[in-house]
């Protein structure tokens, strides 16, 4: 478990090293200094057994946080606490010795949290196989690539039989090959009723494993929920960010609903609707069926080639797929205000019988988005056959005996 209550941390900035000096011998107390409040009345708490992610832009506190959480750095104000055995794992390299081999700074993590040396002699056998670092194991560590390095402190940590893990980052380097073992790891500590609390810029590996995700801006929480309402909320931020026009219609009834929407406003989706095979509108379909995805947009401004995209995710908020008219080839030409487009996207639902979500955007050439809409319709996908993953790839088999 995992409470943090009311947690902030301020630095002191100087211009010059001199002014810290300075600001000791001033009179009446003159300051030197900006402060800079790198977390405020930061306040959650996690369960055990739950996995919580945190994303958000650089620089918005989150390693600080995390740091915070492992007894690295102590809050200016707020407290932490956690119960049982804390593993972390926080920028590269933080715990190891740069000298020793990878075997030696092995034993040396392990025994500082808390393992006997027996016990490390019984795990180490499966440190080595989860790292597949080979020889390096017995190589000083400064020798060691940034995803060796990775490999071996990740496989330290999950092997250490924490309680609680923090991980920041630590999957970034790693291939997939690795990043698929970590999940399953992940899934593991869910099983085992291990807490994790993780900083990742990777949101589809947030919406696959967290349970509860956290959008941490400008030092606070800007918002807190379902990992797919969360990220939703973040790529938001991101694309408004780059955008120069503000969302003026932002609270304009459109009779859509969507988990979250932005754009410049220089057009405006009113209707979309997904059609079967009969021509009618749907929120069922057979696995293999003919699905058609109509969107009617009107234009608020002139614009010279907008882009229409559809992108499908599944209930983990994972992409499934995703297209435009300009991946497509297709040009629309220009649009002036008041104009309207109609378009419509087909394709052969070869999904797996689950349920999935339809995310719609009207954009700019350049890849800005005119109006964005998340997870704007629901649907589903049945089917008489149990198949694994989201891909119907209408598996034919052939065999004869000899």
């Amino acid at each position: 478990m995992i409470l943090v209550q009311g947690v902030s941390k301020v630095y002191r900035l100087y211009r010059r090293p001199f002014d810290r000096i300075r600001e000791l011998f001033a009179f009446g107390g003159r300051a030197f200094h900006q402060e800079f409040w790198a977390l405020r009345n930061i306040s959650f708490r996690v369960e055990r057994g739950e996995t919580l992610g945190i994303v958000g832009p650089n620089g918005c506190g989150k390693s600080t946080l995390l740091a915070i959480v492992s007894g690295i750095l102590p809050p200016t104000s707020g407290r932490v606490v956690t119960e049982g055995r804390v593993a972390a794992i926080l920028e590269l390299g933080a715990g190891f010795n740069p000298e020793f081999t990878g075997r030696e700074n092995v034993y040396l993590n392990a025994e500082i949290l808390g393992l006997g040396r027996r016990r490390i002699e019984e795990v180490l056998p499966s440190i080595e196989r989860f790292a597949e670092i080979g020889e390096f194991i017995d190589r000083p560590v400064k020798q060691y690539s940034s995803g060796m390095y990775v490999r071996l402190a990740f496989a330290t940590a999950v092997h250490v039989e924490p309680d609680v893990l923090l991980v920041d980052e630590a999957l970034a380097v790693g291939d997939a090959i690795f990043s698929n073992r970590c999940i399953q790891k992940f899934e593991e500590f869910k099983r085992r009723g291990v807490t994790v609390l993780f900083v990742s810029h990777d949101l589809g590996l947030v919406k696959q494993i967290a349970d509860r995700a956290i959008f941490l801006l400008d030092g606070q929480i800007a918002a807190e929920g379902r990992p797919g309402d969360v990220v939703n909320r973040y790529v938001g931020m991101v694309l408004e960010r780059r955008e120069r026009e503000q969302r003026a219609e932002a609270h304009e009834h459109s009779g859509l609903r969507s988990s979250h929407r932005h754009g410049d406003g220089a057009s405006r989706i009113e209707e979309v609707a997904l059609i079967n095979r009969c021509g009618a509108p749907a929120t069922v379909f057979e696995a293999g069926e003919p699905v058609r995805v109509r969107i009617r947009a009107r234009f608020r401004r002139e614009v010279d080639e907008p882009v229409v995209g559809i992108l499908v995710r599944n209930r983990l908020g994972l992409d499934v797929f995703g297209t435009n008219t300009r991946v497509e080839g297709r040009r629309l030409g220009r649009f002036g205000p008041g104009e309207r487009l109609e378009i419509e996207f087909g394709f052969d639902c070869l999904l797996t019988r689950q349920e999935y979500t339809l995310t719609v955007a009207t954009q700019n050439w350049d890849g800005t988005s005119q109006d964005w809409l998340d997870d704007v319709l629901a649907f589903r996908v049945v089917d008489a056959k149990e198949r694994a993953g989201v891909a119907n790839l209408r598996t034919e088999i052939s065999w004869r005996r000899h």
